[in-house]
């Protein structure tokens, strides 16, 4: 038996790592493929293709992407900003004050990791709609602006700081805030940022709730103008798409070439903490 085991952890678990690495890269890869080649190529893989940028051109022209993209830019920054204060103010509370009932409001609000977005989505569009707020980037992140993970996480972070260093910074003249901002936040600096990592990529990516809650390209994201301009109705043509939809993903894939360690290092981090 242990003798199996080993070939097994020697042999096979290193294919089978290597096999669903390439299964689950592929999409990408053709879409590499089909964007830098003309539509005649998309499925027709011959070395001897004719690489082209006229694929990007022709997205470009044909749907106001650098419009989605500055669209998309914004919404992230404006989430994962307010994310930060609030989940930082929110998690400090539990971690540091035994404030009446906190051990309730702190159970009522991990609920809210149990509760999908989804669910909550016409709720939300009637209440955007009284503040009219529809078609607006801030309609599109104000429900997503507290985090209730991010608050668990950043609360575990908290309470793992010794209490030494904050009876050291009280000594030093420094108030509640003081605290927070010189000994709390900088030695969470790893969990910030798994936690952005996390917020970032999910609002890139994130498509049902502003494609109901968006109807101009002014507030647009990517993923919403991509999803509109490879609709079947407009016609697809596979080396158009695919060039779109790099430009929708290059800038995740370029933030993951050039900090990929840090990014594995923080959640490494995090998961120990």
């Amino acid at each position: 038996m242990k003798k199996w085991m080993d070939v097994f952890t020697n042999y096979l678990e290193p294919v089978a790592a290597w096999l669903l690495a390439i299964i689950w890269i592929s999409p990408l890869i053709y879409a590499f493929w089909a964007a830098f080649h003309p539509g005649a190529y998309a499925v027709n893989f011959s070395f001897s293709a004719p690489l082209t940028l006229d694929n990007f051109k022709e997205a470009l022209s044909q749907a106001p992407f650098l419009r989605y993209a500055f669209n998309t830019l914004v919404l992230v920054t404006l989430i994962l900003s307010c994310q930060l204060v609030l989940c930082t103010l929110a998690a400090y509370g539990f971690a540091r004050f035994a404030f009446p009932g906190h051990k309730v409001v702190f159970a009522l609000m991990l609920i809210q990791l149990m509760i999908t977005p989804e669910i909550l989505i016409v709720e939300n569009y009637v209440t955007l709609s009284r503040f009219r707020l529809v078609d607006t980037i801030t309609g599109i992140g104000l429900p997503y602006m507290a985090s209730a993970f991010g608050i668990f996480l950043l609360r575990q972070a908290f309470k793992s700081t010794p209490r030494e260093l904050e009876d050291a910074a009280r000594l030093e003249g420094c108030g509640t805030m003081g605290v927070l901002w010189r000994v709390y936040v900088p030695l969470a600096r790893p969990t910030y940022l798994a936690y952005a990592l996390v917020s970032v990529s999910h609002h890139w990516n994130n498509f049902l709730w502003p494609l109901i809650i968006t109807n101009s390209v002014e507030t647009r994201p990517l993923t919403v103008g991509l999803g509109i301009f490879g609709a079947p109705e407009s016609g697809v043509n596979w080396s158009i798409v695919s060039a779109a939809t790099l430009l929708s993903v290059a800038p995740l894939l370029i933030a993951f070439l050039l900090f990929q360690r840090q990014f594995v290092q923080s959640f490494m981090y995090a998961g120990i903490k």
